[in-house]
């Protein structure tokens, strides 16, 4: 078997835009791949553009060399921009050769381990009455984990973090005495915080508030999550925007994160989720994928889910919360694709990723102009999306 054509499609869906590609073979068997790297599709494609000049006539069978090839062909190594390609090229070679062997992308990780996988959703509101409300419905739904939203993240211009800390902070008292003690909650401060706005949010919260704190400062620097761990108790929920293996090492290696919130469509594919999960099982962190974009990204890490056992939730924004919020009518687009039942995905039989895509849709799916948001502070000073 060859690969004979590579082509990614930019498709606006909702308020964002996903970037899916697919890879296509000699023997007629194809398959489906996603990029998470969401608002900078367009460099994402200049990569698989470069991919495709030397992958085309290759075996996509040789998942793990071609991994290789694609990573270290080049002097400058990595980046988000060439693994978020990579990643999006490993997914479609472990859905052709699924489709191949006539077994799930999951037999090919190890086998399933699980009989179904878990999810945890998000609410839509702000800090507030309609918060809570949104949480108790979730919990009547079904699910087990759920995840706050702190006060400004609405807010397309302006983000100063001293007025939003004690609004939300008191909000998360709220829900936590709203919701009781069995429901796992956490919050995604999205890494707006400095270090020391992040501690003096933890240290607003009674202990028991939280079970996970999400991205609360930027990770270039491990250093700042090394202060920031002596600071709190609060379990760390990080990793979404780390492109590889290494850039886990220092956190996985020195304890810094609970929850491993890797994206299988950023850090390389399955291939490179594969190896950071098993490294995270020997240092008991447990895996909480990032997952916000499309049903390619969700299927990926469902399969991969299904295949490690140091698994935790998969992120959903597909919850009644959200759904209507985002968008993400895309039923058309994707006949065949991963749904929920109540608050988990079934994990199915069909070979490959269990994806089909109707591409007689992709021209009526036109890109959306989707720019993140250029917060500022209330002093005009450039501050983080």
């Amino acid at each position: 078997m060859k690969i004979t054509k590579i082509t990614p499609h930019i498709v606006g869906v909702g308020i964002r835009n996903q970037l899916i590609v697919k890879v296509e073979t000699d023997e007629g068997l194809f398959g489906w791949g996603e990029s998470g790297l969401s608002g900078r599709e367009n460099a994402v494609i200049g990569a698989i553009r470069h991919y495709a000049d030397f992958l085309t006539g290759r075996d996509p069978f040789r998942i793990g060399a071609l991994w290789q090839e694609m990573y270290r062909s080049q002097y400058f190594e990595g980046g988000r921009v060439l693994t978020a390609a990579i990643a999006a090229l490993d997914i479609a070679f472990h859905d052709i050769k699924g489709k191949a062997l006539g077994v799930p992308v999951y037999e090919l990780l190890g086998g399933r381990q699980r009989n179904h996988v878990p999810t945890f959703a998000t609410t839509a509101a702000p800090p507030g009455p309609e918060m809570i409300d949104q949480a108790k419905l979730l919990v009547d739904a079904g699910w087990e984990a759920i995840r706050l939203v702190p006060s400004g993240q609405g807010n397309a211009d302006i983000f100063d973090p001293r007025t939003h800390i004690p609004i939300t902070a008191d909000w998360c008292i709220r829900a936590r005495e709203a919701l009781g003690s069995a429901v796992v909650l956490g919050i995604d401060w999205h890494h707006r915080l400095s270090v020391a706005e992040a501690a003096s949010f933890c240290q607003k919260l009674p202990p028991g508030t939280l079970d996970f704190l999400e991205e609360p400062i930027r990770d270039e620097a491990p250093g700042a999550y090394r202060a920031l761990r002596r600071m709190t108790e609060i379990p760390f929920a990080i990793g979404e925007e780390f492109s590889s293996k290494w850039q886990f090492l220092p956190y996985i290696e020195e304890d810094l994160h609970q929850f491993n919130r890797i994206d299988v469509c950023n850090v390389g594919g399955l291939t490179e989720a594969m190896k950071v999960a098993g490294w995270s099982e020997a240092h008991y962190v447990d895996l909480m994928p990032h997952n916000p974009l499309g049903p390619i990204c969700t299927a990926a890490p469902v399969h991969f889910a299904a295949a490690v056992p140091n698994f935790s939730y998969l992120e959903t924004r597909a919850s009644p919360v959200e759904a209507a919020v985002l968008g993400f009518d895309d039923d058309d687009l994707f006949p065949v694709r991963p749904r929920l039942e109540g608050a988990h995905y079934p994990i199915g039989t069909a070979p490959g990723l269990g994806i089909e895509v109707d591409e007689a849709v992709i021209p009526h799916r036109p890109p959306v102009r989707s720019e993140p948001p250029h917060l500022r502070r209330t002093d005009g000073s450039h501050t983080n999306w």
